[in-house]
């Protein structure tokens, strides 16, 4: 199929391993339909896992490292071409809707429509500061509060978003339907939950038997058997002074799997109408998520961190012809991650790809094997680290660096909970020093490191500026076109009757 329309639906801090499809105990018969008529990449991996890091390096197609965008405080820079930009060039109309963490001038980057704001702050308020590793954040950072007051509540601060969210998704899906404009679209729709805070709407929480939500598979561990990024990040959410029980913990996952359902009864919205005009038969749907949810994993809460729970995303492809072809329903166990959404949606509008993208488009995979030499790479450099940390997923190795923490190598095919580190390991010492070589020669890292304390310390510097006197947002504000809507005396009733309808 040539030039298709394409939806692509995003969720923020969806962990994998917790879909039904990945062996977990999340209701959600839309994602399960959508994997059942699309591919499953069932090794898929939040490249930076950080909100607005994960978003810039989708968006762009390359290392957060390139562009200069670190953390959730970052500029986006407008210089940096995106999928949306791409796509609109290559005659495509596009339009977002929800989150996407944008931070700096610049709030819509190759979206030509924007039908909603953001559900957190443009500016650079939450630079954060290598320079204070022992510092924390307490007004505007995860803490512990997300879990020790998790429950059920019929509105929240992210419900109000994400209903909003899903009202515009919807009707602008209808908008597309009955247009005129015969571009064919790529629509962004992406929804906060299911991120903290675990407060979920009682028609949701109601799925769920509260005694059978289980526990984290691994606990809590002793300070010694840890890693110092797990460390730092136990200090940075509060988690070493802040006791939480069992039930805290259950009521924690039962709000997070409630609003995974969320999220899926509204995806379950805009296949309905995909289905109802008639859409459904030439557009491409992808679903992802920006990263993960230790969601009480190892004592970890939240993300940051690359393992398996925090950086191990869904995503799926359907296309129109996979069910008539056969390849819908099937699975991929290939390593992708989300440099290689923009290269994806390219290949599929039939746009060029750049050559200087640092991912590739999982097309070829459909129908094939799974390519068992592919290989993710990642870069955290957001709070809670103290140098860049870098991560090779190939094969069954997970490797991570960081010049100050060290390395750790898991085969994660035969420890999944990746509880055993194996550098150190007589028998693995040649695969260390083949990952610590990639490692050095993919990245510099000293240079990265400047380059990160360097951005710190502007942005810090300009945001402090920024708040003395009169303040200037950056926030975007959607705009309504209220002389064309609906009925006004310079337009033909008849017409406006007519087009309205699909």
């Amino acid at each position: 199929m040539s030039r298709p329309n394409i939806l692509l639906v995003m969720a923020d801090q969806l962990s994998a391993p917790f879909l039904s499809f990945h062996g977990g105990p999340a209701i959600t018969p839309n994602i399960d339909r959508l994997a059942r008529d699309g591919v499953n990449f069932t090794s898929a991996y939040s490249n930076s896992p950080l909100c607005a890091p994960a978003r810039f390096a989708m968006m762009s197609g390359q290392l957060n490292s390139k562009i200069g965008a670190y953390d959730n405080a970052s500029e986006f820079p407008a210089s940096v071409p995106t999928f949306a930009h791409h796509l609109r060039a290559g005659g495509y109309q596009t339009s977002l809707v929800g989150k996407m963490h944008f931070v700096g001038p610049d709030q819509l980057h190759g979206y030509e429509e924007r039908l909603t704001t953001d559900i957190y702050p443009a500016d650079f308020g939450w630079t954060p500061d290598w320079s204070d590793p022992d510092g924390r954040f307490d007004w505007w950072f995860h803490n512990m509060d997300s879990v020790v007051h998790a429950g059920i509540a019929d509105v929240s601060n992210q419900l109000d978003f994400d209903d909003d969210v899903a009202y515009q998704s919807v009707r602008k899906l209808r908008d597309l339907a009955r247009t005129d404009d015969d571009r064919p679209w790529m629509m962004t729709a992406s929804f906060t939950h299911p991120h903290d805070p675990y407060v979920a709407r009682q028609e949701f929480w109601d799925l769920y038997d509260h005694d059978a939500i289980p526990l984290p598979t691994i606990g809590a561990l002793d300070d010694a058997d840890i890693d110092p990024h797990s460390r730092r990040l136990r200090k940075v959410i509060a988690a070493d002074i802040t006791a939480v029980t069992d039930e805290q913990i259950r009521t924690a996952r039962h709000a997070y799997l409630a609003n995974i359902s969320y999220v899926d009864h509204h995806i379950g919205e805009m296949l309905d109408v995909l289905d109802r005009h008639d859409m459904a038969d030439d557009t491409v749907v992808i679903f992802t998520a920006d990263h993960g949810d230790m969601l009480g994993e190892r004592g970890l809460w939240y993300k940051m961190s690359y393992f398996e729970h925090a950086c191990r995303v869904p995503f799926i492809v359907r296309t129109p012809d996979m069910a008539a072809d056969g390849s819908g329903g099937s699975i991929n166990s290939s390593h992708v991650g989300l440099l290689d959404v923009a290269p994806t949606l390219l290949d599929l509008a039939g746009v060029d790809v750049p050559e200087l993208l640092d991912g590739a488009s999982v097309m070829p995979l459909v129908g094939a094997d799974a390519d068992s030499e592919r290989t993710v790479v990642g870069e955290y450099l957001g709070e809670g680290a103290v140098a860049p940390i870098f991560m090779i997923r190939r094969g069954p190795w997970k490797f991570v660096w960081s010049q100050p923490d060290g390395a750790q190598l898991f085969d994660v095919d035969a420890d999944p909970h990746e509880l055993r580190n194996l550098v150190g390991d007589q028998e693995h010492l040649d695969i260390v020093a083949d990952f610590t070589s990639e490692v050095l020669q993919r990245w510099d890292a000293d240079q990265i490191l400047s380059d990160v304390r360097a951005s710190q310390e502007a942005r810090a510097t300009v945001d402090r500026a920024m708040r003395q006197g009169r303040f200037s947002a950056w926030d975007y504000q959607p705009t309504t076109d209220a002389k064309n809507q609906y009925m006004r005396n310079h337009l033909d009733l008849n017409e406006v009757e007519s087009t309205r309808r699909a």
